[in-house]
């Protein structure tokens, strides 16, 4: 009885819990390592990243991932666009930095800070789009294959 009424309590705090949906532009080789964790978070930082910077407008990310990934070969010219909710009160925890016009805003996570900020994720990462380089090579990967094709379908 009160392991029921536990998760009872818990799903009703689901239910009541604020989130933020930022989005997150990411090559091939960071798509893979979200897979690998199945879709619950992003991969740590490189030693030379401090930062690790979420976007607050789907159309920002989404102009990321097609003129910056693109064109990147260690991403092997592939732009996804990754959708996710964080609690509100773990999004209140950084600072938002506009680096551009109004639209290109983003929330700035120190890189020592990703970990606490995966595990205030709530539910999985999504995949919402892709943009495909003139220079992209079919991946080896199945994951990417597969999200590519069900992504051109839409």
């Amino acid at each position: 009885m009160i392991l029921y009424i536990s998760y009872i309590q818990k799903k009703k705090e689901e239910i009541n819990m604020k989130t933020i949906t930022l989005y997150r532009p990411v090559g091939e080789k960071e798509l893979v390592l979200i897979a690998n964790a199945d879709f619950k978070e992003y991969p740590p930082r490189l030693d030379w990243q401090p930062i690790f910077y979420p976007v607050l407008y789907k159309d920002y990310a989404a102009e990321i991932a097609s003129k910056w990934n693109t064109v990147d070969d260690f991403g092997n010219y592939l732009g996804f666009v990754t959708q996710f909710k964080i609690t509100e009160e773990e999004f209140n925890r950084h600072r938002i930095e506009c680096v551009g016009a109004q639209q290109h805003e983003e929330l700035w996570v120190k890189s020592e800070e990703l970990t606490r900020f995966n595990s205030e994720i709530v539910g999985k990462i999504e995949v919402i789009d892709v943009f495909i380089g003139d220079k992209y090579k079919k991946s080896k990967f199945k994951i990417v294959n597969e999200l590519i094709n069900q992504l051109k379908k839409k």
